[in-house]
């Protein structure tokens, strides 16, 4: 049986050469985000102390990554939330009824000592599944 193709994901950015890892992996028709902070194109948080702002950044990343390939957050199957407190964290929840209105996908919520980036307060990865249209 042979394998599927594993294609590198960048957005159409520029990647840092001295990263061990790639922003997503496309196997076939699913693509798997990796975990992803709330900043700005220079790395920098873009809402310190501010969990909500944070999310809602990642997801713009997200949103842009899946644009890049013809598809959308809407394509998300999954999600896996690392969160350095729980205070605030029932706020992410505005955040994905406004994006996920046709459907939540799956979720996992999990309590971190801390993340590489220190005002981080959530990472979040994401598996989505790229529609036909993608899949060119």
């Amino acid at each position: 049986m042979s394998q599927p193709d594993r294609d590198a994901v960048f957005g159409g950015k520029p990647w840092p050469s001295r990263y061990t890892f790639v922003p997503a992996m496309r196997v076939g028709d699913t693509l798997y985000i990796s975990g992803t902070t709330g900043t700005d194109d220079n790395g920098v948080i873009t809402a310190p102390g501010d969990m909500e702002e944070q999310t809602r950044q990642i997801f713009r990343k997200f949103d842009a990554l899946l644009k890049s390939l013809g598809a959308s957050c809407d394509d998300i199957v999954s999600t896996t939330d690392y969160v350095t407190t729980t205070k605030d964290y029932s706020r992410t929840a505005a955040v994905r009824r406004e994006l996920f209105r046709n459907g939540f996908p799956t979720s996992t919520g999990v309590l971190v000592a801390g993340l590489l980036r220190p005002q981080a307060l959530i990472e979040i990865s994401a598996i989505a599944v790229l529609p036909p249209s993608a899949q060119a």
